[in-house]
């Protein structure tokens, strides 16, 4: 069968990149075209478009990229139509892929108006009537959302634009079981979280090349180190994925850690998606190094972490990293004033959304600065009593993911489905 992936960042081309190494194996005819990145490259079929040319964050950028955005837009719902996929594969990025699944939308429903029109004329003419267009059959591929939106926290509105145009939502997040299906009433499958996979395979063969159990730093040996990186304990700077968020934030996570450079090795985190250079006027004559393409390497070296809200947050717990969650804002008192009043949830990180209470220490808005980052990231270095308590919470966001793997869990059902005449799993 033929599948139809759309991925607008990094993080988005990792987990593609799994779900269609586990299509494979569910579909071993499985062809592929996709907007993505370059580890979805490494598994085959056709990239269209690199996702660095879909990632506008914030409303200047996106407001001056709009000419881009939109021949982007009409350029995906054409290869769409052109290649006519059995099912096309949203992985999250909310805002470009609600879009295409409104205009498949459309078209099922076009089609289904044309197949109406047909069948008529034929009742008038005596033919035997034709049966009805079952769900996802006849009316265009079937839309599956893998990574759903994450609409419990902004534009809960969006709901209905789900239930109309998605045929099959995939959650990684258990929280959002509830969310979905019991506030709203859309049944969705929770597969388990692949973050929470792709870290347990990475420390299970961590163990294996060190042959030995143990993760503490003393045990760790030089090889496994980041290219660049001593054995001194390290703090580890992750400042996000994309340019703004790097330019917000990474400059108070140095100032806040540079007091600590004479014990600890300060290293950031590049983002796949950012050139050296953007970095370079952050980190020059600072006492920070940067590592490109080796987070997990650097999380499992680490001894705490600093850490803008994202996946990242949740790669640090569970490499049992203890962490302040850093995000500057604009307008920082009306950001705030949203967070009481108007927005839907508690939380901005991961770790926190999913044990439902404080866990790591949220310091965004009014509560960003370079002060109270420093005094947090004191609490968790060794000896103290707060950097126990961080890594005994992270117990329970660990078994809260659960153990399911969820690529392959996702494949199977997408599978399924699709193999169903009814479009729905027998």
């Amino acid at each position: 069968m033929k599948y139809y992936l759309i991925v607008g960042e990094a993080s988005g081309d990792l987990h593609a990149s799994h779900l269609m190494r586990s299509l494979k194996k569910e579909d071993p005819q499985a062809e592929f075209r996709f907007f993505g990145g370059d580890l979805m490259s490494e598994v085959g079929g056709m990239r269209v478009r690199h996702y660095k040319e879909l990632a506008y964050m914030g409303f200047i950028p996106v407001l001056m990229h709009l000419p881009t955005i939109f021949r982007n837009l009409s350029f995906c719902k054409a290869d769409i139509a052109q290649w006519n996929p059995d099912a096309v594969i949203l992985v999250d990025y909310p805002g470009f892929n609600l879009k295409i699944a409104k205009h498949l939308h459309k078209e099922r429903v076009r089609r289904q108006k044309e197949l109406l029109k047909g069948v008529n004329g034929q009742l008038r003419n005596g033919h035997q009537v034709p049966s009805p267009v079952a769900k996802g059959q006849g009316g265009g591929p079937q839309v599956y959302y893998y990574i759903s939106p994450k609409i419990w926290a902004w534009k809960e509105w969006r709901i209905r634009s789900i239930k109309r145009d998605i045929d099959e939502l995939f959650s990684i997040l258990p929280f959002e079981v509830e969310f979905y299906e019991k506030k709203h009433h859309y049944p969705i499958h929770y597969v388990g979280n692949p973050t929470a996979h792709e870290v347990r395979e990475y420390r299970v063969s961590l163990r294996s090349s060190e042959g030995k159990n143990d993760l503490s730093l003393e045990e760790r040996v030089d090889p496994l180190l980041p290219e660049g990186v001593g054995e001194t304990p390290i703090i580890a700077l992750l400042a996000g994925s994309r340019k703004q968020e790097i330019k917000d934030n990474l400059p108070a996570m140095i100032e806040a850690a540079a007091p600590y450079a004479s014990e600890y090795q300060l290293v950031v985190a590049g983002a796949p998606s950012i050139d050296d250079d953007y970095y370079a006027p952050f980190i020059a004559d600072k006492p920070v190094t940067l590592v490109k393409n080796r987070t997990y390497e650097l999380l499992s070296h680490a001894t705490a972490a600093l850490v803008t809200s994202g996946t990242a947050t949740l790669e640090t717990a569970l490499f049992e990293v203890p962490q302040v969650v850093c995000y500057k804002t604009p307008v920082p008192k009306l950001i705030r004033f949203a967070f009481n009043h108007i927005i839907k949830c508690r939380f901005i990180s991961l770790v926190n959304l999913i044990a439902d209470r404080e866990v790591v220490r949220e310091l965004l808005a009014d509560r960003f600065s370079v002060d109270n980052i420093r005094n947090e990231l004191r609490r968790l270095l060794p000896g103290h009593d707060a950097r126990t308590a961080m890594l005994f919470d992270y117990r329970d966001v660990r078994k809260r993911l659960g153990d399911d793997v969820a690529p392959d869990n996702a494949a199977q059902l997408m599978v399924k489905y699709l193999r169903s005449p009814e479009g729905q799993i027998v």
